[in-house]
């Protein structure tokens, strides 16, 4: 796996991974930024927020749940001083579907972070990781 990231301007980045897709970073007006992306701790949190919620709706999936819909939001606290590492993140799965079972819902978030999600586990060696969970019934 692969990754470039080009400085732009002041406090701009543009990233490109190794798979052709590109996304600007931008910094804070405070550090010289333009507020014109995401700033790249934000984007680690999405990254993880994305690898969860990818790993969930498989399982769930396999689980041969109806899943509709999946949501994941994540928060996340960061050390005071230098390196300001996350120190906690807490993951809330909203998952909306037909008459999902609780249990497996459950058991798909608890394999996302305890095994699949590579980017959660990474995390958790610096912040403590809790996640919880909602279920949306449709029609």
């Amino acid at each position: 796996m692969k990754a470039r990231v080009k400085w732009v301007e002041d406090a701009m980045f543009l990233s490109e991974s190794g798979s052709g897709h590109a996304v600007v970073m931008d910094g804070a007006p405070e550090f010289g930024g333009r507020n014109m992306g995401p700033r790249p701790m934000e984007m680690l949190l999405m990254g993880m927020g994305g690898c969860t919620a990818f790993d969930v709706v498989l399982i769930l999936k396999k689980f041969r749940l109806d899943v509709v819909d999946c949501e994941v939001q994540v928060e996340a606290e960061r050390a005071d001083e230098q390196p300001k590492v996350f120190t906690k993140i807490h993951a809330h799965f909203i998952v909306k579907g037909r008459n999902l079972d609780a249990s497996k819902v459950e058991r798909a978030v608890s394999l996302s972070a305890e095994k699949y999600c590579s980017a959660s586990i990474m995390l958790g060696k610096t912040a403590e990781m809790t996640h919880d969970f909602e279920i949306v019934e449709v029609d």
